[in-house]
Parts: C-alpha cells; sequence; structure tokens
C-alpha cells in the first residue's frame, strides 16, 4: 500500500509541479503580452499624438489661409464699393447743368465735329439742346447721356458719338490705375 500511497503522492507531486510550471509560464506569458500591449499603446499614443499635431497644424494654417482670403474678399469687395460710389459721383457731376467748363467742352467737341462734314445731323443730349442750337448741323431727336451730341449721317449708316458718357467711360477706364492709387494707395 505503501507504494500505491507512494505512487499517489509522486503523482500529486508531478501535478502540483506540472501546474506550478504551467501557472509561471502563464504568468511570464502574460507580463510579455501585457509588456507588448504597454509597448504597442505607447507607439500608437505617440503616433496618434503626431497625427493629431500634424492635422492641428495643418488646420490651423488652413484656418489662417481662409481668414485671409475672406479678409482679402471683404477688402476688395468695400474697395469695389468705394469705386462704384466714386463713379457715380462723378457721372452725377459730369451730368449736372452747372458743370463747370461745360461750354467749353461743348466747344470742343463741336469743333471736332466739324471735320465729320455737311450731311450730318446733330442728335443732342436735352441738356444741352440749346446750347448747340444754330451750330451749323441739323438738330435731330434728342439722345440719353450726361452731356453732349451724337452725329448721324443722313443715311443713318454712321454714327459718332460726341457723348460726354463715352468720354467719361474712356477717361475713367484708362486711368483706372490711377483712380486705384489715389484712393487706396496701392
Amino acid at each position: 500500500m505503501m507504494t500505491l500511497e507512494a505512487l499517489s503522492n509522486e503523482i500529486a507531486a508531478k501535478a502540483s509541479a506540472e501546474g506550478k510550471a504551467i501557472t509561471d509560464a502563464a504568468r511570464a506569458q502574460a507580463k510579455g503580452i501585457a509588456a507588448e500591449a504597454k509597448a504597442t499603446a505607447e507607439s500608437t499614443r505617440g503616433e496618434m499624438v503626431a497625427r493629431a499635431e500634424r492635422e492641428s497644424s495643418q488646420l490651423s494654417v488652413e484656418v489662417v489661409a481662409s481668414a485671409r482670403q475672406a479678409n482679402q474678399k471683404r477688402e476688395l469687395i468695400a474697395r469695389r464699393e468705394e469705386l462704384d460710389a466714386t463713379w457715380d459721383a462723378v457721372r452725377e457731376k459730369v451730368g449736372s447743368a452747372d458743370l463747370k467748363g461745360r461750354a467749353d467742352t461743348l466747344k470742343a467737341l463741336l469743333a471736332e465735329a466739324k471735320g465729320a462734314g455737311d450731311d450730318m445731323v446733330l442728335h443732342p443730349v436735352a441738356i444741352d439742346r440749346k446750347a448747340l442750337t444754330g451750330q451749323g448741323f441739323d438738330l435731330g431727336d434728342d439722345v440719353d447721356g450726361l452731356g453732349g451730341f451724337t452725329l448721324e449721317s443722313a443715311d443713318g449708316s454712321i454714327v459718332l458719338d460726341f457723348r460726354f458718357d463715352s468720354r467719361l467711360e474712356d477717361a475713367w477706364k484708362s486711368n483706372l490705375g490711377a483712380v486705384n492709387e489715389a484712393m487706396f494707395g496701392n
């Protein structure tokens, strides 16, 4: 019976030793898995932080660029509104009956128009009809404009524009750079 009891003790001792070895191996493996998980977590955390910082930096650049673009757009719109208001004020001034130098301007335009020929019909802007009457041209119907006149050939095939509108528009377009410089300094 001793042998059976010794055998039983030996089996129990072996089982206990094998259980301890399995438990020790499991603990070692668990430590290794935990260390690997911690390293992976640290690496992933570092990558996520780096990516978040890159994205934050990029977003910051984009937000600044977007704000700068919005400011430029607002500035351009404000400049455009100011230029439009200036253009309207200039047109109002040129279209005024008491424009200083109006009579001299009409005389200069008439002198220029004299070379167009004798068979031309002068169509005045209503505000200047009285000043243009008796200037050597047949008078036709009024035309729209700020001042001046148009000349039209008898057959209607040629129309020459001597209105203040077209002259003013040409002057405005050719001097728009200088106007911008005077108003906005750049």
